[in-house]
């Protein structure tokens, strides 16, 4: 297998792992609730971490990280994992997983627009261009023009789906962006199984943290007694905390990360006929072509 192409098909297989992930998340998300999916998938996620890079690497814990990748990826995890996942996961809950993975279409030009500030980066006029394609793509998907009592379509454009919704998959749009972007920075040629290990361990913390401020630990262990849950759970934390993630750690340490994150960007798509044939949601051409319409976008931008 030429090298020059392995970041590309680790982009293209995360872009499959997320789906299924996507998929899963929101059925365990609408069974147990969001917050408690986070936890439990992340724990799971870092048992098969653990048992992978012991087998692999020898070594069960990421002791060999120096003081300033602990430092950078555990930044990405608080940022990527808890910030951005627990806005994510709600948004699966609120407006499913096929909406919120098209905003997170948008996630590329969060990654590229903070590139800018922490990584003194600039963005060009076709990149601006390609920015505002995409967001009227996402915009065709969102947006309807209801009727009126007589039937006819009214001027004034509403959304389709809940603004709080589409607000909480930006949000996790953010988080993934700026969570790539300070795992770049952070991993340089570290092993990105390890370097996963170390953003979901921050990530653990981090929900913990958050179960005991609440005082909702007791959630989680009712959560844990839900079977179906459990299953979809562990479905998820396999193909997306564990395998998703490496993967596109994988990804963009062997290409670009515009590369990485345009052939990761292509989940709108894949999503649509699991959505179609797993919770029945039924979708028009119109939305269709939205979704082709954003993934042009942030093909264009990286072009």
């Amino acid at each position: 297998m030429p090298t020059t192409h392995i970041g590309e098909i680790a982009a293209l297989a995360t872009a499959f792992f997320w789906t299924i992930t996507a998929i899963s998340f929101e059925i365990a998300g609408k069974k147990v609730g969001s917050l408690s999916v986070n936890l439990i998938r992340l724990v799971i996620a870092f048992t098969f971490l653990t048992l992978y890079n012991f087998a692999v690497r020898g070594l069960p814990f990421p002791i060999d990280a120096t003081a300033e990748q602990w430092f950078w990826l555990s930044i990405s995890g608080i940022v990527g994992f808890v910030l951005g996942d627990l806005l994510l996961f709600q948004a699966y809950v609120v407006i499913g997983a096929r909406i919120s993975m098209l905003i997170m279409a948008l996630a590329p030009f969060v990654a590229a627009i903070i590139g800018w500030f922490v990584l003194g980066e600039t963005m060009s006029g076709k990149q601006f261009l390609a920015l505002m394609l995409t967001f009227s793509g996402i915009c065709i998907v969102v947006l309807k023009r209801p009727l009126n009592e007589n039937g006819e379509k009214m001027k004034k454009l509403r959304f389709k789906y809940p603004l709080a919704g589409l607000l909480l998959a930006f949000g996790g749009a953010v988080g993934q962006g700026g969570g790539l972007v300070l795992s770049k920075l952070g991993m340089g040629d570290y092993n990105p199984f390890a370097a996963s290990q170390i953003r979901v361990l921050t990530g653990i913390v981090g929900f913990t943290l958050i179960f005991i401020f609440l005082r909702r630990l007791n959630e989680t262990v009712e959560s844990v007694k839900n079977k179906r849950a459990m299953l979809f759970i562990t479905l998820g934390a396999f193909f997306g905390p564990f395998l998703g993630v490496s993967f596109s750690l994988l990804a963009i340490q062997h290409t670009t990360t515009g590369i990485a994150s345009t052939i990761m960007s292509i989940v709108p798509i894949l999503i649509i006929p699991a959505s179609v044939l797993i919770f029945k949601e039924k979708f028009n051409l119109v939305e269709l072509i939205g979704a082709a319409i954003s993934l042009a976008g942030v093909t264009m931008f990286f072009l």
